[in-house]
């Protein structure tokens, strides 16, 4: 989803009106609380009579006034700790490679196309939710089956992406193959390099595809996994032909919604667990719980479907961080998370925000938590008890946050002026359902 000239211009010809749910930076574009002096100003009133200095006031104030320049520095260090995964997909085109990125995202077939970017002549990257903090990073190959690719040049290309890459994130192959295509010679010698060359990248065969050799008088999906004779001589068939290149070996069928198979994305779950298992535990969980906490859920406002796409992630990423046991250490780098989540969820509606401005919408919409979060950041003095509150916590006013956001993106995009009250509605309500989603993963 790209960005919409006209939802933006809606929303400038709307400052006025909003100015009054969303702060506006200062002069300098480097302050977020330039738009609501009164509002901090109150704050910090109410709790000198409390506090027993100006320096804790001035610390509790401070959370938010975090500069552009800062939170790209923290965003920095937030990547290089998040346990990140890179999925190198193998495969020809039509494949399904790009159908693998939509089952272990959930977003859409136009998201995914729009998110691939060139990396190397003969790869391009995907990275959920963002490039500045990645869960998963898909790296697909290009041009592989074209005659006029020589296969040497793509392995080089290959082995130079191995090699380069962070040692400290986890990586696997993908090896995708079509259930009914054997002429495979170009990806069964790519495979064998990489196998010889970096045996310590686990590599998991997925055989895709599956119901182009369905006979004629099944129309859908049966029990998984297939039984079916066609399906599994196939299956074995390709098996033996890449013996030794692969750890696992999994079958999968991701369809479109208009292909009318059942369910869309047959055999996703066998395809997590194969993942999972070739992952290192802290990899692996995230998989599990990107998966889990979307799986079922449908939506008729398609926007609001796709924010939850990205507000799961970084709630998940909130959590991690919120576990740290030392109190207020995490305060800003949750602000600089959910900042970069509201400029996000923008951008989805065709809103452009500068961290400055998503700041201020930030502090407008969050206002009402004040309260709450300090009590959150306190209950950390609570030994091995306060962390685990705290980090369930942070996952659930994450994820409010953004709910809350996409409603105020939701009421400029359909030209209205945003309800202050019902975006504070919002946020209530669905942090206190978060708050029992987070609290049992």
């Amino acid at each position: 989803m790209s960005d919409q000239p006209e939802a933006h211009s809606k929303s400038n010809s709307q400052e006025s009106d909003d100015s009054a749910i969303v702060p506006q930076p200062d002069s300098d574009g480097k302050s977020w609380l330039g738009g609501v002096p009164g509002f901090w100003s109150n704050i910090a009133t109410g709790w000198k009579q409390f506090l027993p200095t100006d320096w804790m006031v001035q610390t509790l104030t401070s959370w938010f006034n975090v500069s552009d320049a800062q939170v790209a520095e923290i965003l920095e260090q937030v990547r290089k700790e998040l346990p990140t995964t890179e999925a190198l997909l193998v495969g020809k085109p039509q494949s399904g490679k790009s159908s693998i990125v939509r089952g272990l995202t959930g977003v859409s077939a136009e998201i995914v196309g729009q998110g691939f970017r060139p990396h190397t002549q003969y790869t391009q990257r995907y990275s959920y939710p963002t490039d500045d903090l990645p869960l998963i990073i898909f790296t697909d190959t290009v041009g592989l089956g074209d005659v006029s690719q020589e296969t040497a040049i793509v392995i080089q290309d290959l082995l130079g992406e191995l090699s380069q890459a962070n040692s400290q994130k986890a990586r696997v192959l993908l090896l995708t193959v079509k259930i009914n295509d054997f002429a495979t010679d170009t990806l069964h010698q790519i495979a064998g390099h990489i196998r010889k060359q970096h045996p310590e990248v686990p590599c998991l065969l997925v055989v895709t595809c599956l119901h182009e050799i369905y006979p004629p008088e099944l129309s859908d999906h049966p029990d998984y996994p297939p039984t079916l004779e066609q399906v599994q001589r196939a299956f074995t068939a390709i098996q033996q032909t890449f013996a030794g290149l692969y750890d696992q070996a999994v079958m999968i069928d991701f369809t479109l919604e208009e292909d009318e198979f059942h369910p869309v994305f047959y055999g996703l779950e066998a395809l997590v667990n194969a993942i999972a298992e070739l992952l290192p535990e802290a990899e692996a969980r995230t998989i599990y719980q990107l998966l889990d906490q979307v799986a079922g859920e449908q939506l008729g406002n398609l926007y609001r479907e796709a924010g939850r796409r990205y507000i799961l992630p970084f709630a998940l990423i909130a959590a991690t961080l919120a576990a740290v046991p030392l109190p207020f250490a995490t305060m800003p780098v949750l602000t600089a998370l959910q900042v970069s989540l509201v400029g996000l969820l923008g951008k989805l509606y065709g809103q452009t925000l500068t961290p400055s401005q998503a700041g201020g919408l930030v502090s407008a919409i969050a206002g009402g938590f004040l309260a709450q979060a300090i009590g959150r950041e306190l209950i950390k003095f609570i030994p091995g008890f306060g962390s685990v509150i705290a980090a369930s916590w942070a996952a659930a006013y994450t994820w409010a946050l953004g709910e809350a956001a996409c409603v105020y993106f939701g009421d400029l995009m359909g030209g209205k002026k945003p309800d202050p009250k019902r975006i504070q509605a919002a946020m209530q309500e669905s942090f206190q359902a978060a708050k029992e989603r987070f609290r049992k993963s």
